[in-house]
């Protein structure tokens, strides 16, 4: 694949972090998915995050798994640690990292897919592992990668570009999350950037695993079967020498409402998605009416969005395992291998 370099001149008067840097010095590569795809909103809204909080962009390490949402690393921080893992194995990556290193600061990208079917073991246990990281998971109900089948997050009654209806009920990240003692659960959508950054500011201050639920739409898998201008009734009335696809361009959707306040957004197939802003009277730190709300709100046909929950008391993987305050890469290798006779010491006291 052959990736196009942003140009390296930058503006005198870009405004300037507590480091001396831009934001443009946290962008990455040009992106390559579809014009007006959420995830890239996303990716701009992490930008103006590690920008904000001041992060040396060789202090972070970015992973993920497979899906569109792993192209995402790519096109942020580009002089950061990155790894692209197997599909659903990202959370695994991130603990090992962060068991050896824990003074690097984790972020990773996941998607529905990625996150909710094959990785879905591995989501959990880093969950109840309390992984010091940021966890922002892609949501989008569909694979893209592979034209748009439903993902374990689609809801029921959503129609698949071939038509088909959706009668299984999804996996919702958030409830999953709850359910499982996460100690930071949120959720954003790509459109509301002035909702997004904050919320992904906390999330890379929180020690423990921050999960950050980002509702995405997928611009290029909204068309169904029905449609005249739809891609399967195009490909089926035409007479083409080659089978490809077109991907229009569409507009970025975006939103701005008060908290407490539902907004109704139109997305490109017509259908409407109504986000509900937490009250500014909701309490975070009460993991059990946090879960009914968000249960509430999917009862009334609303997706809730803002800081969901936050358990100030938990302890990350860290602090419950006991582990020594100096990274193990900085150990000295006589510390980390004892020797043999040690090692025997170690085993006689289990006998």
């Amino acid at each position: 694949m052959t990736h196009i370099e942003k140009p390296r001149v930058h503006h005198p008067a870009l405004e300037q972090n507590e480091l001396g840097l831009t934001r443009r010095d946290y962008e990455g590569r040009m992106s390559t998915l579809c014009a007006g795809c959420g995830h890239d909103s996303v990716t701009a809204a992490i930008i103006e995050t590690f920008w904000k909080l001041s992060v040396p962009p060789h202090r972070v390490a970015k992973l993920s798994g497979i899906g569109c949402s792993a192209k995402t690393p790519t096109y942020f921080v580009k002089e950061a640690h990155g790894f692209n893992a197997v599909h659903g194995r990202m959370p695994s990556l991130v603990t090992g990292g962060n068991a050896a290193n824990r003074d690097l600061v984790y972020i990773g990208i996941s998607g529905d897919g990625d996150s909710l079917s094959i990785g879905l073991g591995q989501l959990c246990h880093a969950i109840r592992r309390n992984v010091d990281m940021l966890y922002v998971l892609e949501n989008n109900g569909v694979y893209g990668l592979t034209k748009g089948q439903f993902s374990a997050s689609a809801d029921v009654g959503s129609v698949a570009k071939t038509g088909e209806v959706n009668r299984q009920r999804p996996i919702d990240p958030v409830l999953l999350a709850l359910s499982l003692g996460a100690s930071f659960v949120a959720r954003g959508f790509s459109g509301d950037k002035a909702q997004l950054v904050p919320i992904l500011e906390a999330g890379l201050r929180h020690r423990g695993l921050a999960l950050v639920d980002v509702i995405s739409p997928c611009v290029t898998f909204n068309d169904h079967e029905g449609s005249t201008k739809s891609y399967r009734y195009t490909r089926e009335h035409e007479v083409e020498a080659v089978e490809a696809d077109f991907v229009p361009l569409r507009r970025e959707l975006t939103a701005e409402y008060e908290a407490g306040d539902v907004r109704e957004v139109a997305m490109h197939d017509g259908s409407v998605v109504r986000f509900r802003k937490v009250p500014a009277h909701y309490d975070p730190t009460d993991r059990d009416a946090a879960y009914a709300y968000v249960r509430g709100r999917q009862e009334a046909g609303e997706v809730p969005t803002g800081l969901l929950h936050l358990d100030p008391t938990g302890q990350d993987m860290h602090r419950a395992l006991g582990t020594v305050e100096t990274p193990l890469v900085d150990l000295p290798f006589e510390a980390l291998c004892p020797g043999r006779d040690k090692l025997a010491e170690i085993l006689a006291a289990f006998r």
